[in-house]
């Protein structure tokens, strides 16, 4: 019944709009710009293949060596498995790279917090100065539509930090949901941050967000947040056909789904959110701030943990790269077929 409503939806939009954004990527002129594409992710997007990019950050910033070098070797797996090509996206020695290599994965990895964390507002001054950079979730999605990738997929999005009224620490991804047609599949806000706030700016900003087979809006470590979803959706398909439909239109804003950690490797809510409010105090009290803040909580969140939270963390990345290579997979056939 969803699906039927979309197809009837696009029996309506003129044919300038339903050419527009199936047609194979121009490479030779995302080259142009400098920025490298790996093979493998060079020919995907030559012959209209699913693709699914991935962060970085979660490599340098996210964990520790080496549990930081497997997570992303088995995430770019489950894509494959799944049926797409994933593409991890970095800035290596000042080049924008859209795909990595094992070495260069390993290289990432081994760089840890040496690598900038790179944001959509660093991204010009880091290739400049030929440093490497991982990228967040807004550089991430910058390169990704760049390179013609509709679906990206990361553990969580930042958002607007606890006593974001005051602090107005509120992450550029958020900004870049708003402007940026790609569609971001996650474990919905990390909890360490301010989840309603988070929904509401999200909904200003003009972006659909989506529980994934949830009316609940999951909360990364936890399948509940308490915020309801805006709008469900229970398969891929009906994920690729609000996507297909957003580019269809040229909406020009991304699309957030939201997929629930599955139960089994959930952490439990109460231990976390201890966990993060007395990490919090720590941040106040050490007067850590901007981009540091969230590495610092999510470390701390883990000690705290007794590891849990960073094994749930491994588990929910490699779920939702399930979820999002099998939208990958759904949507590039819907955009063949238009």
């Amino acid at each position: 019944m969803f699906v039927s409503r979309i197809a009837t939806i696009r029996r309506h939009i003129s044919p300038h709009f339903l050419s527009a954004q199936s047609s194979n990527v121009d490479v030779e002129a995302v080259e142009r710009l400098g920025i490298r594409i790996e093979h493998n992710v060079r020919r995907a997007l030559l012959e209209g293949l699913p693709v699914v990019a991935l962060e970085s950050t979660i490599i340098s910033h996210g964990m520790p060596y080496p549990q930081n070098l497997s997570t992303a070797k088995d995430v770019e797996m489950v894509v494959r498995e799944n049926g797409a090509t994933p593409a991890t996206i970095a800035i290596l020695d000042g080049i924008p790279c859209i795909g990595l290599t094992e070495k260069e994965l390993e290289y990432l990895a081994l760089c840890g917090t040496k690598a900038a964390k790179t944001a959509r507002r660093d991204v010009a001054q880091v290739i400049a100065k030929g440093a490497t950079g991982a990228t967040t979730v807004s550089a991430t999605m910058f390169f990704a539509a760049k390179a013609g990738i509709h679906v990206f997929v990361t553990g969580g999005i930042g958002g607007v930090h606890r006593l974001g009224e005051s602090t107005l620490d509120i992450s550029s991804d958020l900004t870049e949901l708003g402007r940026t047609p790609v569609m971001v599949i996650c474990a919905g806000v990390k909890s360490i941050l301010d989840i309603p706030r988070t929904l509401e700016y999200l909904e200003t900003q003009g972006v659909t967000v989506v529980g994934y087979g949830t009316e609940e809006f999951p909360a990364f470590f936890t399948s509940k947040s308490g915020c309801k979803a805006p709008c469900r959706a229970d398969s891929p398909e009906e994920c690729a056909a609000i996507a297909e439909t957003n580019l269809k239109l040229e909406l020009q804003s991304g699309i957030l789904v939201g997929v629930p950690i599955p139960e089994q490797h959930a952490a439990a809510a109460e231990h976390v959110e201890a966990a993060i409010q007395e990490a919090l105090q720590e941040t106040r009290e050490k007067k850590i701030q901007g981009n540091a803040v969230t590495p610092y909580l999510l470390k701390r969140v883990n000690e705290l943990t007794g590891g849990a939270s960073l094994a749930s963390n491994i588990e929910l990345i490699k779920n939702n790269a399930r979820v999002g290579a099998r939208i990958s997979v759904a949507l590039q056939e819907k955009l063949r077929r238009s």
